[in-house]
């Protein structure tokens, strides 16, 4: 029975050991298995994120992919456009080439020239045009203040009109005694002065005509020493002529003389002071020519002190800028030119010479000869300087619009402003903006080479571009 018990004990031991070893293998293998589970959730956990970023990534890709597509298709549509483009210059090309075929080497250098021409005209009018802009900006401001500061400082008288000179009677009955029998005696003092004498025109006066100032000077005072003397007869009439003529020419001298002394100049040649006497005589546009010299030495002497330049060969160059007016038959050329060699004979330095003979641009002109020139227009321009004749008028108003009419693509042109300045309507679609200033300095030269003016015009050339349409 004992034994019995303690084996069913034993047996009992061992069943219970075997249970808790049981308990325990299954414990470890749950905990292992747990391990386990956790294990492939933390890696199924980094699987799903690094499959996250992926498609991240990929979207990534695809929204620069599709960029990409977008970008080489306008590049696709921008060379397919270039393409056509190429291919129409090609076509172009070939045409041309097509055509230069059929020309002769001459022909074909002739087209190409013309075309280089037609590039380069366009570049110079842009060109031109700005510097034209730039230097007006730089210069028009200091040119307003020097002219306007010399002609302030300067003042004058107005001129008249006085083409003939006339000689008055007491009466009717002398005319007789001066026409002489069988009018020898009119005949006479018409050989011996140079002169017309017109006698039955004016009641109580006699009108002499001639195109010599100094010789209808002389004769109108000799007219009026017969007169007085009252014996009227051809041995008398050229006594007295000789007489006034040698007292005139010493007269002459003296106005020379009194006009360089009036201008604190130095002495000049004599010969000089003979010619500016005469131009005492002379008149441009009714203007008093010695006048104007005079004038024209005192503008020239304030822009030069304006400058900074020698005032004294600035007044000595405006005196004798005129004098070649004075020469006659002994100048050959333009009168610039002819007084400034006539100057240049009788001892006057080499800048008066140049800027006498620049004032008309015919040479090349220093600072001096561009300061004459100014003051020459100045003083025939300034108001009241000048007059003209109606005819002389008319003829320079229409010479100045002909110009303007001369022009491609010009539709109107008008003088305004007593032919002061030009007005000229282009058409448009003709003529560019380019264009427009290129015609209005074209216009400008030909005006200088075709029509004799006193001071400037101004050229404006208007392009104005109209749409009118109408609403029905």
């Amino acid at each position: 029975m004992t034994e019995s018990f303690e084996l069913l004990i034993i047996l009992a031991a061992v069943g219970l050991a075997a249970l808790g070893l049981n308990f325990w293998a299954w414990t470890r293998l749950w905990s292992m298995r747990s391990k386990g589970l956790a294990e492939r959730d933390r890696q199924l956990q980094l699987q799903e994120n690094s499959q996250q970023r992926r498609r991240e990534n990929l979207a990534k890709k695809e929204a620069l992919l599709e960029a990409r597509q977008a970008d080489l298709s306008e590049k696709e549509r921008q060379i397919k456009e270039r393409s056509a483009a190429v291919n129409a210059l090609i076509k172009k090309r070939q045409s041309q080439l097509a055509n230069v075929a059929a020309l002769t080497a001459e022909e074909a250098r002739k087209e190409f020239l013309k075309s280089v021409e037609h590039e380069s005209q366009t570049d110079a009018r842009v060109l031109a045009r700005k510097i034209v802009e730039k230097a007006r900006q730089e210069g028009e401001e200091e040119a307003r203040r020097i002219i306007g500061t010399a002609i302030q400082r300067y003042a004058a008288h107005c001129a008249s009109e006085t083409t003939t000179a006339s000689v008055v009677l007491k009466g009717d009955d002398i005319k007789g005694r001066i026409i002489g029998r069988d009018g020898r005696n009119i005949r006479a003092f018409e050989n011996a002065a140079g002169v017309t004498v017109l006698i039955e025109d004016t009641p109580n006066a006699v009108v002499l005509s001639g195109f010599d100032p100094v010789r209808r000077e002389i004769a109108r005072e000799s007219m009026t020493r017969l007169i007085a003397d009252g014996r009227i007869h051809p041995a008398r009439i050229e006594e007295v002529v000789e007489k006034v003529s040698s007292e005139m020419a010493r007269w002459i001298l003296k106005i020379g003389n009194e006009a360089v002394c009036n201008l604190r100049l130095a002495p000049v040649h004599v010969e000089i002071s003979k010619h500016l006497g005469q131009l005492y005589f002379r008149r441009s546009y009714s203007q008093n020519v010695l006048d104007h010299s005079v004038e024209v030495a005192r503008l020239t002497m304030l822009l030069a002190v304006e400058l900074g330049l020698d005032a004294a060969d600035a007044a000595r160059s405006g005196l004798l800028h005129d004098v070649g007016k004075a020469l006659g038959e002994e100048a050959s050329g333009s009168h610039a030119v002819a007084g400034a060699e006539f100057i240049r004979r009788h001892g006057e330095n080499e800048t008066v010479v140049n800027a006498v003979a620049s004032h008309h641009n015919e040479v090349d002109a220093t600072v001096l000869g561009m300061l004459v020139s100014a003051a020459d227009a100045i003083s025939a321009s300034r108001p009241g300087a000048r007059s003209e004749s109606t005819i002389a008028y008319v003829n320079r108003i229409k010479v100045l619009e002909t110009v303007g009419l001369s022009f491609a693509g010009v539709e109107r042109c008008f003088a305004l402003h007593a032919g002061r300045e030009v007005r000229v309507f282009v058409q448009p679609e003709k003529v560019t903006d380019e264009a427009a200033h290129a015609l209005a300095r074209n216009i400008c030269r030909e005006i200088e080479e075709r029509a004799q003016y006193p001071g400037r015009i101004k050229v404006t050339v208007i392009r104005e571009m109209r749409c009118v349409h109408y609403a029905k």
